[in-house]
């Protein structure tokens, strides 16, 4: 396991005045997105993954995947970057639909990952299509400790055999704190409502085992739910709450609730309307309440759902949304279908 470097070279020092005091923060930024088919082009023994080969629906290539690297590559790369400077970005990026550790070694080692020096946490799922979940991370700003593949467990005994992605877990210290990420791609929206409940369900026993060895451990569950935040599997299932202040010690955060109720805003378009799958959740103690701005310990600063015009479909039906890879049959070189989400998280430097 690599060493932490040393502070003053591993962090980006935001300086404020309050109460007549000047005070330092360390500011890290954590985020997710959904890579939308990051597929190599060999097939993986066992895995439904004919579409994205040359002779498949696709017509997928190494020009087609060269420049999926290079899209991907970019966006990870700035996410984070309109708070911390663009050498810094995002200490943790969680990522979903990547097929295998190829494509993700691929990724990291595109000039934009490489120069800040991505690693990256995976296991192999058993989904069927072969689309598993990932986290990278930044080695000077993360120590990764101990990573652990959950099992999606189905509880329909007429569904025995069904497989999906399972939930990475991957626990390490960031600003020095145990810090636990929980990296999911929920059951599709094709398959009803149940499934995705049932997955919300185990991740809230993964998290509340963790919290109840380690009530200190800090945990951040982050994915494509293929749900919006109020519904069920979010709010019930997983208790992601609305408001900071309803949020209880084994409660959840979940700060994208008023950004698609009240803002309006997306993650993804269906049908011409928003939805926000792409989810960043926050253990209560990650929280300022009841008005305390102690930040002392790591705690959650602010939220958004990162965007550049690059990214954006200019033309036709779905202007405004993401532009894809493919739509329509037609390859569009694009980025994805989802737009990714980031926290950043502060802590006082004394």
């Amino acid at each position: 396991m690599r060493r932490l470097f040393p502070l003053f070279l591993m962090l980006f020092v935001v300086s404020i005045v309050a109460t007549a005091q000047q005070r330092k923060f360390n500011v890290y930024a954590v985020g997710f997105y959904n890579l939308e088919n990051l597929f190599d082009t060999c097939h993986d023994t066992g895995k439904n993954d004919f579409e994205f080969l040359a002779n498949g629906s696709y017509k997928w290539n190494g020009i087609k995947y060269s420049n999926k690297l290079a899209n991907m590559s970019r966006v990870l790369a700035e996410m984070g970057t309109d708070v911390l400077p663009s050498s810094v970005g995002c200490a943790l990026i969680g990522v979903s639909e990547v097929e295998n550790a190829r494509a993700l070694s691929d990724l990291i080692a595109q000039p934009a990952l490489a120069a800040r020096g991505y690693q990256f946490c995976h296991i192999e799922g058993p989904d069927r299509r072969g689309v598993d979940c990932a986290l990278l991370y930044q080695p000077k700003l993360f120590e990764v400790k101990s990573v652990h593949l959950h099992p999606y467990v189905q509880t329909l005994e007429k569904d025995s055999a069904y497989k999906t992605r399972g939930f990475l877990t991957v626990n390490g210290v960031l600003a020095g704190e145990s810090v636990t990420v929980i990296v999911n791609h929920l059951p599709s929206r094709f398959n009803g409502s149940f499934y995705r409940e049932q997955g919300a369900k185990q991740i809230t026993v993964i998290k509340d085992s963790i919290l109840r060895e380690s009530p200190a451990t800090k945990i951040i569950v982050m994915g494509d739910m293929n749900d919006d935040p109020m519904d069920k599997s979010m709010a019930v299932e997983l208790r992601g709450k609305r408001y900071i202040k309803d949020v209880e010690p084994m409660d959840m955060y979940n700060p994208w609730w008023n950004v698609l109720v009240k803002d309006g805003k997306g993650t993804l378009m269906y049908d011409g309307r928003w939805n926000l799958f792409d989810q960043i959740l926050l253990s209560s103690n990650l929280l300022c309440k009841a008005g305390v701005k102690d930040y002392s310990t790591l705690k959650y600063l602010k939220h958004q759902i990162f965007t550049r015009d690059y990214m954006l479909q200019t033309e036709g039906k779905y202007k405004g949304s993401p532009k894809r890879t493919h739509a329509g049959g037609v390859w569009l070189n694009g980025f994805s279908d989802h737009f990714p989400t980031v926290v950043y998280l502060v802590k006082e430097l004394k």
